[in-house]
Order: C-alpha cells, then structure tokens, then sequence
C-alpha cells in the first residue's frame, strides 16, 4: 500500500503490518526502554478486538479511553477502528465530575482506563455514566498493589463491577499476581502468516471511508466541551498531505508525549506509523527531559509551551557571570545567522562553530541531540520565540490546525518556510476570509459537526465553509497567518479591538514571565495579569537583596511590583495607543492545568482566570477611576 494512498485510518494499520518492523512502538518497562514489533501489537490489537464482539460491541457504539500515552493506547485505537467502533478519548487530566459528563454525553458503553487513579475517578461518577465496561490497564494484582487495594482483586467485587484487566484480553488467561503486561509483548515470533486473525483482518476490509472513527471533545477554553465527529476520510485525508515533504523513513524516531487525547498527538503518531518511524511514549509530560535523553528523537513536536520552557530554563541557566558573557556572545552570533538557519543551512563560521560548541549544541543536546524536524503547533508560537530557536541553531516549523479540521491546516515545511507565519494551506485545503477577518475553510478533512448539537453544527458552518473561529489574513505568497482568536478580542468601552494572543506572547518571552492574561473586556483600557516565572523572579529577588518567605509576600514587594511594571511599559512602546495595559496584576500563583487556568493543551483559559482574580481586577479598575478624580479635586 503506498502511504499517500490512505482511505481509511485502517490503512495505515495495514501499512503496520505491511513492513513487518521489529519497533514500531517503543515503550519503558522495568526501566528499560523495550519494542513492539507489527506482529506483537497486531496480535495485542485483534485480541482486544475479538474481546469488543464477544461483549456485543457494533459498529457506531462508542468506546471511552481514559489514559496516558502509552502502548495500550494506541492498540485499544487501532482495535476500536478495525470494528468500525467510535472511540472517544479523555484527557487523563479532567476531573471526576468532566470525565463523566463526556461518557455520558458520548454514551460510551465500555471505557478503558490507565491507572489505579483514574479507575477510582471513573468510580466514583459511574452512576452518571452507561458504562457497561471498565478496562485497566495498569495490573493492580501485584502483593504490594493489593495490600493497598485488596478489594479491587476480589473476584466478586471485580465481577459486580465489570472490571477487566486489559493483560486478560490480549492473554486470554486471567491475569496472574505479579505478572505485568509487559509477558504478551515479548510473545515469540513467527516467519508465518499464522499470528493472523481473519475474521478480523475480513472486518478491517468493511470499514468505509465516511464512517464514523472517533468523537474528540474539544478542551473547552470558551464554554462546555462538545464533541467533535471525525471520520475515517477526514482523518486519513489529513494524513495524506500532512507531513509528507519530511522524508521520514524508518531510522527516525519520534517521542509521543503530548496528550493523545488531542487530536495533534493523534495526528501525529498516525503519521509516525504512516511513514514507519517507530514511536517512543512518554506517559508523564514531567519526565520528557529525562525520555529526550534516553530515546534521543529525530522527530519532534512540542507546543509553544514547552518551548517556552526550554528556553526559560536556558536563560536562567546563564544567568550571570561568566555563563552570562558566553550566552550573550553566542546569542550575538546565532541572530547573525539565524537567516542561514532558517533556510536549512548550517553555518560554518568560525564564531558561529565556537558558539556552538560553547551554547547551541548544550541547547540541541537537551532534546536528545538528534532532532532533525522540530514542529509546534496547538497554539501560536510567537516570533519572538522562532527567532530565538533560529538564532540557536534551531528551525521550528510551526502549523496551525483545529480539532474540526482533523487537525492541519497550514504547515511550515522546507521549501517554503516564512517566519512568523503558520505556513501555506494543505493542498486539499481552501481557505478564505469572511468579511470581519476570520478565518473559513472547506475540504475533505473538515468534520462533520459536533455530536447531539445540531443547533452549534449549524452555527460553525457558513454554507459549506467551517468557520475557524480565527481572526488571520493569507499574503501574496500564499502564507497563513492567524491574528487572535475572535471569541478572545477584546472590546473596551470605546468600541476598540484588542487581539491579546500577540501581546501575551510577547511577555511570555521575558524568562520572567510565566503566563499572561490581557483583560479589559468593556472597560476604558486594557490591563494585564501576570503570572511569573517564580525560579526566575527568586533568582532576581535574591540578587538585589529583596526578602521573602512566600510567594504573595515576593510579588508584593514594590520592587518587584516596579520590576513587572517596567517590562510591561517596556512592551506599550511598541503597541498602538489603546492596546497600551495601563494596569498590572501580578498574582502568587503558577497557571497550571490542575489549577484550572490551563486546557490540558497548555492554552489559556481566559474566563476561569478572571473569575479566579475577580476582586483583584475590580479593586484595580476600581483604583484607575479614583486616581483621575482625586487628581480633579
């Protein structure tokens, strides 16, 4: 089968098996990093798939999967698809109460689960759910699992509940104490075709390209979650254009770590198999430094957010002294030939070679040391942040998509690659602005709208262009840019818009800001909140000798209050005079996604952000209208 030739995602399944490769998944167990071959996770796949029919399962019933990325993952996918069953994948990090208002919205039948934690989760909010089902996983039948969860191994109380252990379904045996999964994915090998299931294989081949392969919910930065339907030729047509001038062949190797409930993960490792680059997962996104150094990828794709961190983390790393000459020296070399970078070179001047040794390659070897092809998307990148990693050595192609668009839109790739752009549309992708600036577009990859909400169906449709929701514009070379989101602009009192995604973006690249959040909704200006990037600011606070215990007590110092205020005024000279932030807000606190403030994609959640600081922006409008009055009097 030729990879450009997808109908179905059941072909790129196919194209699995077709190469036969000794790795196609890497995954740690036991501390070692250890394969799975095409046939083991094939075997994995048709096991689970045989267990699916034999509890009722048909086509178009929906599958919940609750879990990290992880092995497990992807073969629950690919059995799921090859039954013509509908998977809906939960973000690991929801809680009890959004994990169940997605089952049940979905009307999820069987549900597979990772962890002991999120088996407890689902637990306690099953009764709001149609579950039939519970899958897990992790083996919690190991002595020192049971002492502290004894009941969950009791045959009575695991029958009443219907929870299965996954190792059973790929064994076909109950799943003994102490025995991990880790047993079926070291099954023997056969020169043969007898691992094959021909029922199975006879069930892929009946898969259409226009049904239904999985409902994704959306993260939800605006309002409740609803669940977008994609189809299996949105998502293979997607496929088809995506990544295919990378030259990926089977030597590279990829890291899956951003959540595989997003559909830019699961694009991604689609495409991975899709070309035969084996896939290491990374189930905790807190140990991706510790993975990059182990699996060394040659592909990467990261969000905005973690290329922040990476650069916050080498700036505070250089932070004074002699370290601090050196960075700056190497920093002045790389802008100088960041154009050569950009355009796929590497530069060959002897400061450049002495930057390197000294700067960039400590930076390069953070990611492993290999990475070829680095890709952000998910949220804009910003060009402050490109031009950063160009000046290192580093070209990141950044590409910008939508869970409705399956997800790419537009894509940097070499050969046509501009700076501060999202790249040119896919060449099945026809994309037009509405009168107001947002964003439409049309083609095979658009969905075909939200589940049980015709009424929102309707309103994302214009005739038959998808409206994005994206304010951009498109230049004389075909290149996308997208401005804001238009549902995020703000609209002060006197009738201005303020698109607050660039001017956020541009605080963030000072390493001491963390997070930003512009407000000003229907008041006279704007203002900002600022969440500060706290190993940065203590460093500061310690060097100029500024006291603190805790975190409220270092933000309220006037020195810091003066030192956030100076970085702001330093941005309004480059603003126009009514998106100036005449006010700043500098909180305690980090934006986390445990916290709420972030969507499991890193994005900013504006409105539980200003919830959160409510009274604080009141009293600092609030001040605003004083200061004039008092100054009358």
């Amino acid at each position: 089968m030729d990879p450009q030739n997808l109908k179905t995602v059941n072909d790129v399944f196919s194209l699995i098996l077709q190469r036969d490769h000794p790795r196609t998944i890497i995954h740690k167990r036991d501390g070692e990093w250890q394969p799975i071959s095409a046939r083991e996770l094939y075997r994995s796949v048709a096991a689970l798939a045989r267990a699916m029919t034999a509890w009722g399962l048909r086509k178009g019933d929906r599958v919940g999967l609750l879990s990290e990325n992880r092995a497990e993952w992807a073969m629950v996918d690919f059995a799921c698809l090859g039954l013509g069953l509908v998977d809906v994948p939960i973000y690991s990090t929801l809680t009890a109460e959004q994990t169940a208002f997605i089952l049940n919205d979905a009307g999820a039948r069987v549900l597979f689960v990772s962890t002991r934690a999120q088996l407890d989760k689902v637990l306690s909010v099953r009764s709001h759910t149609k579950l039939e089902k519970i899958v897990v996983m992790d083996d919690l039948t190991s002595p020192d699992v049971r002492l502290k969860v004894p009941h969950i191994c009791e045959a009575d109380v695991g029958v009443s509940l219907n929870v299965i252990y996954f190792a059973e379904l790929v064994t076909g045996a109950p799943l003994k104490p102490s025995v991990g999964l880790s047993g079926e994915f070291r099954s023997e090998e056969s020169g043969s075709d007898d691992f094959r299931d021909s029922h199975f294989d006879a069930q892929l081949q009946t898969i259409e390209p226009g049904d239904l392969a999985t409902i994704i919910y959306t993260s939800g930065t605006t309002g409740t979650p609803k669940g977008a339907m994609l189809t299996h030729s949105n998502l293979a047509s997607n496929l088809v254009h995506s990544l295919e001038v990378f030259g990926l062949t089977d030597d590279d190797v990829a890291i899956s770590c951003l959540p595989l409930a997003h559909i830019t993960a699961r694009h991604t490792d689609y495409a991975m198999f899709q070309y035969g680059v084996p896939v290491a997962y990374c189930p905790d996104i807190n140990q991706l430094s510790q993975v990059l150094q182990e699996v060394r990828p040659t592909f990467f794709v990261g969000v905005p957010r973690l290329y922040e961190k990476v650069r916050s983390q080498v700036e505070q790393a250089a932070n004074g002294g002699l370290r601090r000459l050196m960075f700056e020296f190497a920093m002045n070399v790389g802008r100088q030939h960041s154009a050569e970078v950009l355009a796929g070179g590497k530069p060959t001047s002897r400061n450049w070679q002495i930057a390197d040794r000294l700067v960039f390659s400590k930076i390069a070897a953070g990611f492993g040391g290999r990475a070829r092809i680095f890709i952000s998307g998910g949220a804009p990148l910003g060009r402050d942040l490109a031009e950063w990693y160009a000046a290192v050595g580093i070209r990141i192609f950044e590409g910008y998509g939508l869970t409705e668009t399956s997800p790419v839109i537009a894509l940097n790739f070499p050969g046509a690659h501009k700076l501060g752009t999202v790249g040119k549309p896919l060449p099945n992708v026809e994309c037009r602005l509405a009168p107001d600036g947002e964003l439409l577009v049309r083609g095979p990859s658009v969905f075909h709208g939200y589940w049980n909400r015709p009424e929102e169906t309707q309103a994302a449709f214009d005739a038959d262009w998808f409206r994005t929701g994206d304010v951009a514009s498109l230049d004389d070379e075909g290149f996308l840019s997208i401005t804001d989101r238009k549902k995020d602009l703000i609209k002060t009192s006197g009738g201005k818009f303020i698109a607050p995604q660039p001017i956020e973006n541009a605080l963030k690249n000072n390493p001491l800001v963390a997070q930003a959040a512009v407000i000003g909704d229907r008041r006279k200006f704007a203002s900002v909140i600022l969440a500060p990037q706290f190993p940065m600011l203590e460093d500061w606070a310690r060097a100029n000798s500024v006291p603190f215990t805790t975190r409220a007590e270092l933000v309220a110092d006037p020195r810091v209050q003066a030192l956030y205020e100076g970085i702001v005024a330093d941005l309004n000279r480059e603003l126009a005079q009514f998106e100036t932030l005449k006010r700043v807000l500098v909180v305690p606190d980090e934006f986390t996604i445990a916290t709420g403030e972030l969507t499991p994609t890193l994005k900013l959640k504006r409105r539980v952000v200003e919830q959160k600081y409510r009274d604080q922006i009141e009293a600092l409008y609030d001040e605003a209208e004083r200061i004039p009055q008092a100054a009358a009097r």
